[in-house]
């Protein structure tokens, strides 16, 4: 969707700027929109359809024969469907979650690089893993329901972790906002030509207006949180792919019935391939994600690496913001309520 600005209003022009950055709720119009669809009245009924769809759902895998191992992944799943669903649409983030993809693949050349780092020691540390007969034994007990769920809880804690964490990389980005970071940030905007006289005005402080908080602040970390969740989950397929090709490869059937208690379960067109492997690289690649999540967080060389561009483009969104709510101050223009 394009976002055409009046002519000569930097104001508006700033206001589609922002919005094909990824930037949706440094737009008052857009931010009016979120809180309307946060209200009860529209949340309410929304989690009643749901769980009454739920209850639908817990029925009919009812039905089915060992349907019950299903029924906990299959519920967490639509409870996350419907709110991510909910999320693009009325809460507006779907253009923060597109800009956010589109950057993470648009520099998939710097990603390759960040992945030879990090990858060779989790694959050094996992590999121990993968050549234990315990954790065959544990992944060949688990059917595909427990999988599937074990897989959930493990992204969950990663998403859990991402939200703890990432606010505190978004509050360092309007720590140190001065007048050349301002200047710096707007080069290229609609508000370049403006900057410099609202900085050498000494009635006006636009870098007083950098704290960021609010849905502004929720949407920097809602950038963050899609890029790095999709770093890891490229990172945690390329762990099941190594797994698969490694284990069709060194993982001799009779090796797999000792350590599982049965024959392994061959997969049709596949001689190489078993169920039993198929569990544990998913088991693996799971457990990788959560491992990768907190390291590139907690990490410094990992940070950097996978954080650096993006904190960049954070700052220039906060020194645009100042700027911007500087001159919206300047000359004033009704907020939406």
């Amino acid at each position: 969707m394009s976002h055409h600005a009046p002519a000569g209003d930097p104001i508006a022009a700033t206001d589609a700027w922002f919005l094909t950055h990824g930037l949706t709720y440094f737009v008052p119009e857009k931010r009016a929109s979120v809180r309307a669809a946060l209200r009860p009245r529209r949340i309410v009924p929304l989690l009643a359809v749901t769980v009454l769809g739920a209850a639908a759902v817990a029925v009919t895998l009812s039905l089915v024969v060992d349907g019950e191992s299903y029924l906990p992944a299959t519920l967490w799943t639509l409870f996350g469907v419907v709110a991510a669903w909910y999320a693009l649409t009325a809460l507006e983030a779907g253009s923060i979650v597109s800009w956010a993809l589109a950057r993470t693949f648009g520099s998939l050349r710097t990603l390759l690089p960040m992945m030879t780092r990090a990858l060779p020691m989790l694959l050094v540390f996992v590999t121990f893993l993968f050549i234990n007969a315990e954790v065959w034994e544990v992944a060949s007990w688990l059917g595909t329901g427990e999988l599937w769920l074990v897989a959930l809880l493990f992204g969950t804690l990663a998403g859990a972790f991402l939200l703890v964490r990432l606010p505190e990389e978004v509050d360092r980005t309007d720590d140190h906002v001065d007048e050349a970071l301002l200047l710096q940030s707007t080069a290229g905007t609609p508000l370049e030509s403006l900057t410099r006289d609202l900085v050498d005005d000494p009635d006006a402080d636009p870098a007083s207006y950098a704290e960021v908080g609010g849905y502004e602040r929720w949407n920097l970390i809602l950038v963050l949180v899609v890029i790095q969740a999709t770093q890891v989950l490229l990172l945690a397929v390329t762990v099941f792919g190594f797994f698969m090709l490694f284990g069709s490869l060194i993982m001799d059937p009779h090796i797999v019935e000792n350590w599982t208690g049965g024959p392994p379960d061959s997969i049709p067109h596949l001689d190489h391939v078993s169920a039993e492997l198929v569990r544990v690289s998913v088991f693996l690649a799971a457990f990788s994600s959560l491992y990768l999540t907190v390291s590139t967080v907690t990490d410094e060389t990992y940070r950097e690496q996978f954080f650096g561009s993006v904190m960049r483009e954070m700052e220039r969104a906060v020194g645009v913001r100042a700027v911007y709510l500087a001159l919206r101050d300047r000359r004033p223009v009704p907020e939406v309520d």
